[in-house]
């Protein structure tokens, strides 16, 4: 599979953090050109912000074109061009005869200007304006978390009821090891090890060293709604072949068994989409929310979308405390059961 690398994908992140632009657009102080609502720039504002050399800034179009226009940067040509210059001038005492008489337009966004500041490395400029956009993210999350990102995977609306979805098919997969899997307590550890290395490539102890868990913290407490839910589905799975795999033996299975009847579920046709998923939230989620990197998961890192960042940071984020409030009646219903 074809990947951004590991800078792209971080400067995207950055990017994509709706909540950092917004107070990025507070702190740094660039005149654009009002038209319909939005600031645009043109390529010698930028060029003058950056206190660059006009030629510099194309240069770096040119080698970060795709890039470049993933993040609002375009050229107006035609209608568009012309109906944007009439917007200018009309009404206006402004001459700019290059402007006027020009048949191509490139503009950017304010998103593109702060793009434009992680790829002009020989600019003081761009460096200053990197070094307080990276530092508006990190705080931009540090304050939804209290300075914490290890559960922030439970702002997403959706995890409680993932959890406990997940905590109900938890049990019938461990009743399936008690009465069909050979073995001590030793199993659970061995075959969830199984299972976490078949889903996300690593056993539960790395997975705990990459997010720097602590004893505590209950390592499922920190996974995402999406990969909770394959785990629950992946267990109800399993616990429904482990009963098979039984009923054919007409004995217990040994330990090796287990393990190798897990190995052959995970191969299964119809898991891999859901474990591509899962293996890209994961990846992709901690990398930008978390800054932690699973190297074992590099080839599935993306950038995280504006929708993603919102779920977790945003307005759509809520914290676990609300959950519980807004299912409260759920919980009550557990409770008489």
């Amino acid at each position: 599979m074809t990947a951004k690398n590991n800078t792209q994908i971080q400067r995207q992140n950055i990017l994509n953090n709706t909540l950092a632009i917004q107070k990025a657009k507070e702190n740094i102080d660039i005149t654009g050109i009002l038209y319909n609502s939005t600031y645009f720039f043109t390529t010698q504002q930028i060029a003058d912000f950056y206190e660059v050399d006009l030629r510099t800034i194309k240069r770096v179009i040119e080698n970060n074109r795709k890039e470049l226009e993933e993040n609002g940067y375009h050229t107006l040509t035609g209608k568009e061009l012309s109906d944007f210059k009439k917007a200018m001038f009309e009404g206006r005492d402004i001459n700019v005869p290059t402007l006027k008489q020009t048949s191509t337009l490139s503009l950017s966004t304010f998103r593109t200007v702060l793009n434009f500041a992680m790829l002009l490395t020989q600019s003081d400029k761009a460096k200053e304006v990197r070094q307080k956009l990276l530092d508006i993210s990190m705080n931009s999350i540090a304050e939804k978390t209290g300075g914490n990102p290890t559960y922030i995977n439970q702002r997403d609306s959706d995890y409680l009821m993932q959890a406990i979805k997940e905590e109900t098919e938890r049990q019938k997969f461990t009743n399936a090891l008690d009465k069909y899997v050979q073995g001590d307590k030793r199993k659970y550890g061995i075959l969830t090890n199984q299972i976490y290395v078949s889903i996300f490539k690593e056993k539960a102890h790395e997975y705990r060293d990459v997010l720097k868990l602590k004893k505590k913290d209950r390592t499922r407490q920190t996974m995402y709604s999406e990969v909770l839910l394959l785990i629950a589905s992946f267990e109800s799975g399993l616990a429904y072949e482990l009963e098979r795999a039984y009923n054919k033996k007409g004995e217990q299975l040994t330990i090796q068994q287990a393990k190798d009847l897990i190995y052959n579920f995970s191969r299964h046709p119809l898991q891999e989409p859901l474990i591509t998923n899962a293996r890209k939230k994961m990846s992709s989620r901690d990398l930008g929310l978390r800054q932690t990197l699973h190297q074992n998961l590099k080839e599935y890192l993306e950038p995280l979308t504006v929708e993603e960042f919102d779920k977790f940071i945003g307005e759509q984020s809520k914290s676990l405390e609300q959950q519980i409030q807004e299912h409260k009646d759920v919980f009550e219903r557990l409770k008489d059961k």
